[in-house]
């Protein structure tokens, strides 16, 4: 049994309602975390609470859309109100809109990513700063493999996650000394309903089609959440999940190369999507 077990911690997951975030917070219940379960979706909060208190957990549904600074300050509000406090807050909210960037009709959906995916963290972090500097908290951010190597036709997510991580980097030395701790996971592709959520360029779920990327390497959001749990417990600074991480320092060494591979990979398929999409 782990010595540092998150027994009576208290936890906000963002993006509570499906994939990783879901995972996550059956995971920490079973260890008797109490939870503040955010996402958009109100009904699968409320199932999700269920579960997670049959697991020896306790669990708060707050329905928040973190684009909506408000939502985040009433989220951390709320959590501290019914637990007296905060010990760690995980940023896992987010989408994604598979597109050449030149092929948006306008700039709407690049906002909303961003405002999703970056911008709800931040709020989110501002106002649990506070609370997890009284215990010495964790934080921790759900980036993503897009993190440390770009992939074409997905501008926005890539964006919102490079500055997930440049963030994070630049925090965690604001925070030296005061005994949060500041982690960053960096998942490779993970199984769940993210990919089916993901949008076109012009705002329609690609559904099943979004299960492309899925190889016999893609991992499922409870191993995904297991290795997210154990970097938090040891308050590691960064976790890039393999095969991710020889793909990262494949691009230290070679750039151009991994470029070539990726762009092979993710560019003309994508180039011959928005062909097709136009005839």
């Amino acid at each position: 049994m782990p010595a540092d077990r998150f027994s009576r911690k208290v936890v906000v997951i963002t993006g509570a309602s499906s994939g990783i975030g879901e995972a996550l917070a059956l995971r920490l219940a079973s260890e008797g975390a109490w939870l503040a379960l955010a996402a958009r979706r109100a009904e699968r909060l409320d199932a999700l609470a269920a579960v997670c208190k049959e697991r020896g957990g306790r669990a708060l549904p707050l329905p928040a859309d973190v684009a909506d600074e408000a939502a985040c300050r009433d989220l951390v509000a709320r959590t501290v109100s019914e637990y007296g406090r905060l010990d760690m807050l995980v940023n896992n909210a987010g989408i994604t809109v598979a597109s050449l960037f030149s092929e948006l009709p306008d700039l709407t959906l690049f906002r909303r990513v961003i405002d999703v995916n970056f911008l709800g963290a931040v709020s989110c972090t501002y106002n649990a700063l506070p609370h997890l500097k009284q215990v010495a908290g964790r934080l921790v951010n759900v980036a993503s493999l897009g993190a440390v190597l770009p992939i074409p036709a997905n501008t926005s997510y890539i964006a919102s996650k490079h500055a997930m991580l440049g963030f994070s980097d630049s925090l965690r030395m604001e925070l030296s000394g005061s005994g949060v701790s500041v982690t960053v996971i960096c998942p490779y592709w993970v199984v769940t309903e993210f990919h089916e959520n993901m949008m076109d360029g012009q705002g329609r779920p690609r559904g099943v089609a979004g299960r492309r990327i899925y190889t016999r390497r893609t991992m499922t959001a409870d191993q995904c959440a297991r290795i997210l749990v154990e970097a938090a417990r040891k308050r590691k600074r960064q976790v890039v999940m393999a095969p991710g991480r020889l793909a990262q320092l494949g691009r230290l060494v070679a750039p151009a190369l991994i470029d070539r591979v990726i762009i092979k990979a993710f560019f003309r398929p994508a180039v011959r999507r928005a062909q097709a999409q136009k005839q």
